[in-house]
């Protein structure tokens, strides 16, 4: 991939809106970790926490994309990505179980801990869409986390708000998974022969996971009123 081409933008843009969609809820869980300390420590508990998730998510990606380079995980992390973005859409977020740092280097560690456990998802989404690109890795990070840092409350709430925000998220997270299978190094020879069936491959995938989530989420507002 060119610097600064086409291509790299596309895939900069779809980096931060993975890390904006898929860690804006991991934001919450840093708030949570850093609930009962004085209002002076939970600044510096959010900020080192941070700074130590953000170092660990980076150095996972940056494995990741390595391993991806493997004859056959490119092709399942897609797989895995389309079950994520399809999670995204369904499941129900639940924070209960974070538990808040006592002291500040305990928060920092729930902190970073919790970030790890979390961002699995996200280390998987941003790898597929950096393709081989480290240095894509490291500027989308750069760029996105600390807009989900200290904007994390907003972005949620637009979200809440806004559902066709997720939907789009969802979409883009689809779309890179599909791009990740068609890009097997096993099967990309076939689809650049066959571009047509390519891309016919990447529409069902993204309009599968979300008219599929659409129909889940739709049933599931239809029978809430009875469970109430």
């Amino acid at each position: 991939m060119e610097w600064f081409s086409a291509e790299f933008f596309t895939a900069l843009l779809s980096i931060i809106i993975i890390d904006l969609v898929l860690a804006g809820d991991n934001a919450v869980v840093i708030g949570m970790a850093a609930r009962n300390l004085p209002k002076e420590s939970q600044k510096k508990a959010i900020f080192w926490g941070t700074f130590g998730a953000i170092g660990i998510r980076a150095v996972a990606t940056l494995l990741v994309v390595y391993l991806l380079k493997i004859p056959f995980l490119l092709l399942a992390g897609g797989l895995v990505l389309i079950w994520i973005s399809y999670k995204l859409l369904v499941e129900e977020k639940k924070h209960e179980e974070v538990k808040a740092g006592k002291n500040l280097v305990e928060a920092i560690k729930t902190i970073m801990i919790a970030d790890a456990m979390m961002g699995l998802d996200n280390v998987i989404a941003v790898a597929g869409a950096a393709k081989d690109s480290y240095f894509l890795v490291i500027l989308g990070l750069l760029i996105s986390i600390p807009i989900v840092v200290w904007g994390s409350t907003l972005i949620l709430k637009w979200m809440e708000r806004f559902p066709f925000i997720i939907y789009f998220g969802a979409g883009v997270l689809a779309f890179t998974a599909a791009k990740m299978i068609t890009d097997e190094p096993f099967l990309i020879n076939f689809f650049e022969g066959n571009p047509i069936i390519k891309w016919m491959i990447i529409l069902v995938i993204v309009a599968g996971v979300l008219l599929t989530g659409k129909v889940v989420n739709q049933k599931r507002k239809f029978k809430s009123p009875e469970l109430t």
